[in-house]
């Protein structure tokens, strides 16, 4: 999580009243921020502080856009040109492996509590080993982009910075020595990727989204632009009238190639931008809206990416902790709805929906909801022998609105694998305890 998104304005007021941090800060930005923060920057990142004086004022310009004039340009009607959209996406990838049938393996009846904390960290292992066959070189993570309603459309690898923020998050609460160094290759890929002043766009032709911007900048928490809070304006200032936030991030000259399809206040957007910006009084709103959909029970017709009820909830866990006596509060409420997606046998529908059902549930503190040795078994149960999880659907428009073409989902092997690692890791978590 973001540590202070209030750095920068407490660094002008240290070395305003103290002279002897004033010389430090301009003759080693860089040390003396990670000193008195507690933090370490990023490697590749250099910090300048000029010191500006009554005869003398400096004008910092932003770095220049990445791309060309010509390349706007061609944004401007890649929307529409599937030719322009390859261009986004990868080789052609093959199709889903089949899911087998999940054949009991271990069962906690069988083996006992601590057989089965040895498997959940062996099953762990394994999963860190396939994702680090997978992972390219620079640290990216990969989806497979395919068409629901029409199996004859090719699909196709992509390789979007919201894909690494995503994933890396889940892996960023293991301790393990594998996870971590699959986190630090993503944070460098997502340093390369990122937009001044911080902001992420899905593809190309598409605007700077705050579903991006929001978990990039989570995972990113370390880079200069992150922790001294200068994406956080153009985040604010991105709400409706109601004070929720807008997915799409539309300045003057951007593109706005997203209008014909918008659904612009969605709960997981809202619930990853409060997880970044914290509990403050312009998040509140939508603090608010996130409570009243809770409260009222259903979220058919919420979102337009998320089709999964439990990721909702899962983005919604994500955010509680960052607000103070939510989970007292809400805590409960959220974690009964997370209970009731169970089917009358008490199965969750498929292993993504368990996994992040008992990473919410564990972050609220509330996995007493749940049977927790039965969803250790069934994640333990459902891992191939390459260490990898099924491709799910993780997220992707659901809606026939826009015909077949606009019927789009997104889901890999690597991304399910992520999301069960970390569940993993709660539930391995609580038998240590």
């Amino acid at each position: 999580m973001t540590k202070n998104l209030a750095i920068e304005n407490s660094l002008l007021s240290k070395a305003e009243r103290d002279r002897k941090f004033r010389k430090k800060l301009v003759k080693n930005p860089k040390a003396a921020i990670e000193k008195e923060f507690d933090v370490k920057l990023d490697v590749d990142h250099k910090v300048y502080v000029h010191e500006q004086s009554y005869s003398e004022t400096h004008v910092v310009l932003p770095p220049p856009s990445k791309f060309s004039e010509a390349e706007r340009q061609e944004f401007k009607t890649g929307a529409t040109s599937l030719e322009f959209l390859r261009k986004t996406l990868h080789d052609p990838a093959p199709p889903p492996r089949p899911t087998s049938p999940e054949k009991p393996k271990i069962r906690h009846s069988m083996v006992g509590t601590k057989a089965l904390a040895i498997a959940a960290r062996e099953s762990i292992h394994r999963g860190l080993g396939f994702l680090e066959s997978v992972i390219d070189e620079n640290g990216a993570w990969h989806c497979i982009r395919s068409n629901l309603a029409n199996p004859n459309i090719p699909r196709h690898f992509e390789r979007p910075p919201f894909i690494s923020g995503f994933c890396a998050l889940a892996l960023a609460g293991s301790s393990e020595p594998r996870a971590q160094a699959l986190c630090t290759a993503t944070q460098n890929y997502l340093a390369g990727t990122t937009e001044y002043p911080g902001l992420w766009r899905y593809y190309q032709h598409l605007p700077p989204d705050l579903d991006s911007t929001s978990l990039c900048s989570l995972a990113l928490e370390n880079h200069p632009w992150i922790l001294l809070g200068r994406n956080i304006e153009p985040i604010l200032a991105n709400r409706d009238e109601e004070g929720r936030f807008m997915t799409w991030i539309l300045d003057d000259d951007e593109p706005d190639v997203v209008s014909v399809f918008r659904i612009e206040a969605d709960p997981v957007v809202n619930a990853n931008v409060i997880a970044y910006l914290g509990d403050r009084p312009e998040t509140r709103n939508a603090q608010i809206w996130l409570e009243e959909l809770l409260n009222k029970g259903s979220l058919a017709g919420t979102s337009k990416w998320y089709h999964d009820p439990a990721s909702i909830y899962y983005a919604i866990a994500r955010a509680m902790l960052r607000i103070p006596g939510t989970q007292n509060s809400l805590g409960p409420l959220l974690a009964s709805r997370i209970a009731d997606l169970r089917d009358e046998s008490r199965e969750f529908s498929d292993i993504f929906q368990v996994a992040q059902a008992i990473t919410a549930l564990h972050s609220i503190g509330h996995l007493g909801y749940v049977d927790g040795n039965r969803q250790l078994e069934r994640l333990i149960n459902t891992q191939r022998e390459d260490g990898s999880w099924p491709e799910l659907l993780a997220f992707g428009d659901q809606s026939l609105r826009w015909g077949t073409f606009g019927q789009i989902g997104h889901g890999s092997e690597s991304v399910t694998s992520a999301f069960c690692i970390e569940a993993l890791e709660c539930l391995a978590s609580v038998m240590i305890a």
